[in-house]
């Protein structure tokens, strides 16, 4: 069996990039994303991009500085589905430390879908400890154009940053 090595690298988003993104989510999804490109702008928010060599993002996610005083608050941590398993999502939160350490901040935390074991066990592997659960929604589209509000339950979980 042979093996592919992506050479990988952290930038900002950029609106530029939002056509690319189709896999992490619905119009509604980017829509949102777009939105938050304005609070980065602002410095309220990081949203970061991971790309290889063609620049094209294969993961994205942010990191919100206002949820918490002192806390890196990671959210809408995405890794193309074709990619999942490959080191992208390790990548994408080492990124968001480094980020969350360049601007003063020991502690990163982050809320994840208690429906998604495999996101929950990276982030254990990475050392986020769970703390607390949540409930959370958003709205969604659906095929005929409805908008439905989706509920879900989150472990809340965090880390101090060494």
């Amino acid at each position: 069996m042979s093996s592919v090595e992506l050479k990988l690298s952290a930038r900002d988003l950029v609106q530029g990039d939002l056509p690319a993104l189709g896999w992490a989510g619905s119009d509604l999804h980017l829509e949102s994303v777009a939105r938050q490109l304005e609070r980065a702008r602002l410095g309220e928010v990081d949203y970061l991009a991971v790309c290889p060599t063609t620049d094209i993002p294969v993961a994205k996610g942010g990191i919100d500085y206002r949820v918490k005083e002192g806390v890196g608050t990671l959210w809408q941590l995405a890794v193309h589905p074709a990619l999942q398993s490959c080191g992208i999502g390790t990548f994408l939160v080492g990124a968001a430390e480094r980020r969350i350490r360049n601007r003063g901040l020991g502690l990163a935390e982050l809320g994840v879908e208690e429906s998604n074991p495999r996101a929950r066990a990276l982030y254990a592997r990475l050392g986020y400890v769970a703390y607390d659960r949540q409930p959370d929604s958003w709205d969604v589209r659906a095929p005929d154009g409805t908008l439905h509000r989706y509920e879900t339950m989150c472990t809340l979980m965090r880390k101090v940053l060494s």
